[in-house]
């Protein structure tokens, strides 16, 4: 019998699901407003200047809370932070569906942002490295982000068919956002009962196991402050940290850019209704879900980081700028489907990196803050796209400067140092493995 095997194959059914569940229905209910939109910015009178006001606003509600969060997630009980951000955020979620008003609007994004906010940091820095080490943790990360592919797969057409929903005199736009909040409230408390904060928490490994898995993260941490122990403050202000930031910027930018208007420019090239672009929405998601898998696999056999994610983000750039410039559907589509693999594919690799260094409180500030300002991009993209095209009247001046923020997003990744701690650490278990089986 596999032991090894056993484990890992509990931890991904007892860690991994339950926040791959949980991510699902944070990106359900982050993309429901670019579904909504299809037929809200008509009901309430809202320019695509205003719609991309609002969606952006979302991300400064992260930027005020990410960092405390995570630090205060790290420090008590992540579990139990991932709950009340689930049951916070879907009470939120379904008040969108009672919005009418541009203020209310902007209002109600905001405190989306601020409920969901360090939810994703807090997965990566303080409850994922608690079960999986560094080998491990690159191929984990990748499985619970394809969440954010697998929700557009299947809340594409779950949204479309809410859309054609009108009951107890709510339009379908308001269902959706009520209906989709619902769920995220329900399984807030499921979480309760399944999610936990590390091994020793929990009945379904053995003693032993448990005495396992807490030994490779506390030799972990060992390895990483042998090297440099950062605290929080340090951590923060670390260049590499800093350049992280900048990364996730660019990235983000280009990212959300694509993907809160995705549906509208759809809608707009290909002349389709509704629910036949929250289908057709399937076939790039399904590729880049497809491209996530190759590339998280790839990363975790050979270890290395950089270029897992520089290329797919030069991919992307690529698929972008092309679909810009063509106003052939097909063609138009086919470079969506090019672009929805470049930005998606390396965010699995990704949050593997600031945790290759850092740990504790450290890493979780860290990666708040990598993420709170990264995600300013989640508002100057959609913003962006929306401004240019109220000011122009197309979306390509836009979607050529997205393509410049991936490009930048790429090389400045390819600056960073090739070898961290985490990287000595697996060479250093590949040497122990041989003189054990020598």
């Amino acid at each position: 019998m596999n032991i090894k095997g056993s484990v890992t194959k509990r931890k991904y059914l007892n860690v991994i699901l339950p926040l791959f569940i949980a991510s699902m229905l944070a990106y359900i209910d982050r993309l429901n407003i670019s579904y909504a939109a299809l037929t809200m910015n008509k009901d309430l009178g809202f320019t695509a200047q205003v719609f991309g006001m609002g969606a952006g606003i979302l991300f400064f509600g992260y930027v005020v809370f990410e960092v405390p969060g995570t630090v205060f997630a790290e420090k008590r009980s992540p579990s139990k932070w991932v709950v009340r951000i689930m049951l916070t955020w879907g009470i939120v979620t379904a008040l969108m569906g009672f919005v009418h008003t541009e203020l209310q609007f902007y209002i109600v994004r905001f405190l989306v942002g601020a409920a969901e906010a360090s939810f994703y940091p807090v997965c990566y820095s303080a409850i994922v490295p608690r079960w999986f080490n560094a080998k491990e943790r690159p191929k984990a990360l990748s499985i619970l982000l394809t969440s954010m592919l697998v929700s557009s797969i299947i809340g594409s057409p779950l949204a479309g068919i809410i859309l054609g929903i009108a009951a107890f005199g709510f339009k379908g736009w308001q269902m959706l956002f009520i209906l989709e909040g619902t769920m995220a409230f329900i399984y807030g408390i499921i979480l309760i009962f399944w999610l936990k904060d590390s091994p020793e928490d929990v009945s379904w490994l053995t003693p032993e196991e448990k005495k396992t898995i807490r030994a490779e993260y506390e030799r972990e941490i060992a390895v990483k402050n042998s090297i440099k122990k950062y605290t929080l403050w340090e951590a923060l202000k670390d260049k590499t940290v800093l350049k992280l930031c900048f990364i996730y910027f660019m990235w983000v930018t280009g990212f959300w850019g694509f993907g809160f208007w995705l549906p509208t420019v759809l809608k707009s090239v290909s002349g389709l209704s509704n629910s036949s672009v929250s289908w057709l929405i399937i076939i790039p998601m399904t590729a880049a879900l497809i491209g996530f898998i190759i590339n998280g696999n790839s990363t975790s056999k050979t270890g290395e980081r950089r270029w897992h994610i520089a290329i797919p983000l030069f991919i992307g750039a690529v698929g972008m700028a092309l679909g810009a410039l063509t106003s052939n559907p097909v063609l138009s589509f086919i470079c969506t489907c090019v672009t929805a693999i470049g930005v998606y594919v390396g965010m699995g690799v990704w949050w593997a990196v600031p945790t290759s260094f850092l740990s504790g409180p450290a890493a979780a500030g860290a990666t708040g803050l990598i993420n709170s300002i990264g995600n300013l991009g989640g508002f100057t993209g959609p913003y962006f796209v929306g401004f240019i095209k109220t000011s122009t009247g197309s979306y390509t001046a836009a979607y050529m400067c997205l393509a410049v923020s991936l490009v930048i997003a790429g090389v400045t990744m390819l600056t960073l140092k090739k070898k961290v701690p985490a990287d000595m650490l697996e060479q250093d278990n590949a040497k122990q493995n041989k003189i054990e089986l020598g």
